[in-house]
């Protein structure tokens, strides 16, 4: 079974989420893949995108995002791959959906969505790059 690839790169603007999610919508057609999952999808990334574009840089200057979507078989993989931060999403706590909406942090429930939706999540930091990479069963 061959293995479908799709690599995209933005910069570090809330524009390019627009952008962004019409590749995706394109991808998925092509590709066959469920529109619910192509929503889930998008959802993940711009959550993703997003914490980089604001909390990724301490400049003003553009920065490349990578974003690299394979599909093989029933499971779709994507990886970011940008240079802002060491950010580990892994670490972030869970969110205590508990407590009160005035006492809870704010934040914390992207990620805990994005964990929800995503089957696995891997981080890595090399030569200075986040690599994030997540998986996700579409059968």
């Amino acid at each position: 079974c061959r293995m479908l690839e799709k690599n995209i790169t933005i910069v570090n603007q809330v524009e390019q989420l627009e952008e962004l999610a019409g590749i995706l919508e394109t991808v998925s057609e092509e590709w066959d893949i469920p529109m619910k999952v192509s929503l889930n999808l998008n959802l993940v990334l711009e959550e993703l995108i997003t914490n980089i574009i604001f909390y990724g840089y301490d400049d003003t200057n553009e920065h490349l995002i990578y974003i690299r979507l394979y599909k093989k078989d029933n499971e779709i993989e994507i990886q970011i791959e940008d240079d802002g931060k060491e950010f580990n999403p892994l670490l972030v706590a869970e969110p205590d959906i508990d407590e009160s909406i005035e006492n809870r942090k704010i934040g914390g429930l992207g990620i805990h969505f994005v964990r929800k939706i995503m089957d696995s999540m891997n981080y890595r930091r090399s030569d200075g790059k986040n690599i994030l990479t997540l998986t996700k069963n579409i059968a």
